[in-house]
């Protein structure tokens, strides 16, 4: 997909204040209170900024952590990986490649065959039942 590259006060007027905060200032949603934590149809997880692919439900897991998680992106190309240090730790980020919406993190403790876990806030999905 081609990269979309709007202002962030072009985000704002389309996203709802949490979306924003989450996707555009990198904030996060309490654990447990997501709709999409406990989603369990079939279908395609997408960005919810750009609407861009990104998670097949397929690769979705019961992490327990609170948030979607899953094991590998819908593809390479769908989701860049950032190292991120901010409070004092050392994280790696994920955000959209396509629009660059901060998505959450990963983390080296998910089930095989890729061993991650894409912990993946639900304000910054939308879900396209299949």
């Amino acid at each position: 997909m081609p990269k979309i590259e709007k202002s962030k006060e072009e985000w704002k007027k389309e996203l709802t204040p949490e979306q924003f905060h989450v996707m555009f200032e990198k904030g996060t949603e309490r654990a447990f209170t997501g709709a999409l934590v406990n989603n369990h149809e079939s279908g395609m997880y997408l960005c919810g900024a750009c609407k861009a692919p990104l998670f097949a439900s397929d690769t979705k897991f019961e992490s327990g952590s609170g948030w979607p998680s899953f094991w590998t992106p819908a593809s390479l190309e769908a989701v860049e990986l950032h190292e991120d240090r901010s409070y004092g730790m050392k994280r790696v980020e994920a955000t959209c490649a396509t629009c660059g919406a901060h998505l959450g993190h990963v983390f080296p403790d998910g089930p095989k065959p890729t061993g991650e876990r894409f912990c993946i806030n639900s304000a910054s999905l939308t879900f396209e039942k299949r």
